[in-house]
C-alpha cells in the first residue's frame, strides 16, 4: 500500500511473533515464547505496551511459523483489541511479506515479540528520517547497546564518524576474516566486539522488498544484514544512552 501525496502517514511497527530460537527449549515446544510469562505477564503485551508509549499506531503481528493460532486466540482476546488510536492486527500468511507490503505505508519498526524495553524512540526515528532525506541508500537503523563484556560472538566494523555500519559477524568460529578493501574504503573504522544488537529496528518500507518470505527473525541480522552490506545500502546504528 502506497499512501497519497500529503496524506498522513500512521507510525507502524511490525512484530515479529513467531520465535525460531531453541534457546527456551523445551518449554517453547508447548508454549510459543511470546506468551511466556515475565512477572505473571506475557512478554508480548510488555512489546505492545512499549510500542504504544512511543506513539505508534498500528501494529502488525507476523504469525507465520509453530504456535501462531495460540497467538491469536491470545490476542483477539486480550485488551489491545479495545485499545483506541492502537490498533493490532495478525497476519497469518504463507506469503507474510506480501501481505506486509500491502498494509506498511512508510517507515516502521520491527521488533521480536519478546522485545522488554523503555526505550526512547523518538530521536532515533527522527535521525532515520533525516538521514534518508541526505541519503536514499539509508535504509535501516538498528538499535545497539554496550555490552558490558566483551565477546567474540558478535563483531562490528563502525565509521565512528558517521555510526555507519560497516561490518557484521555475528558466528565468529576461529580467526576473524576481515576483508582488507574495507580499509581501502573506508580508512577510519572502529573493529567493537562489546556491542549487544538488540534487535529493534527503524526501516524504510524498502526493506521489506529484499525480504525472503517466512524469514526467520533470530536470524535477519545474521543474514539479511550481511545482504544489505553486500549490497551497498546504508546501515546506521543508534545507541542506546548510558
Amino acid at each position: 500500500m502506497v499512501a497519497k501525496k500529503g496524506a498522513r502517514v500512521p507510525l507502524q511497527a511490525i512484530v515479529v511473533a513467531d520465535m525460531l530460537s531453541t534457546k527456551l527449549r523445551p518449554i517453547t515446544l508447548e508454549c510459543p515464547e511470546v506468551l511466556l510469562p515475565l512477572v505473571n505477564t506475557p512478554m508480548i503485551d510488555y512489546t505492545l505496551a512499549w510500542l504504544e508509549s512511543a506513539d505508534v499506531e498500528e501494529v502488525f503481528v507476523l504469525c507465520c511459523c509453530s504456535h501462531s493460532k495460540e497467538i491469536i486466540n491470545y490476542l483477539d482476546k486480550s485488551k489491545w483489541e479495545q485499545k483506541p488510536n492502537f490498533s493490532v492486527t495478525t497476519i497469518e500468511s504463507q506469503n507474510c511479506t506480501s501481505a506486509l507490503r500491502d498494509v506498511i505505508q512508510g517507515d516502521f519498526i520491527l521488533v521480536s515479540g519478546d522485545t522488554v524495553s523503555n526505550m526512547m524512540l523518538k530521536q532515533a526515528l527522527e535521525e532515520h528520517k533525516e538521514r534518508k532525506v541526505k541519503d536514499k541508500n539509508g535504509v535501516m537503523t538498528m538499535v545497539i547497546n554496550q555490552s558490558e563484556v566483551g565477546t567474540d560472538e558478535l563483531i562490528m566494523a563502525i565509521d565512528p564518524t558517521t555510526k555507519e555500519l560497516l561490518y557484521y559477524e555475528d558466528k565468529v568460529d576461529g580467526d576473524l576474516k576481515f576483508d582488507k578493501s574495507h580499509l581501502s574504503v573506508n580508512p577510519c573504522l572502529c573493529l567493537h566486539n562489546d556491542k549487544q544488537d538488540c534487535y529493534i529496528d527503524i526501516c524504510s518500507p524498502q526493506v521489506l522488498s529484499l525480504f525472503t518470505d517466512n524469514f526467520d527473525y533470530q536470524h535477519l541480522h545474521g543474514q539479511f544484514v550481511k545482504g544489505l552490506l553486500v549490497d551497498e545500502l546504508v546501515l546506521v546504528l543508534w545507541f542506546i544512552p548510558l
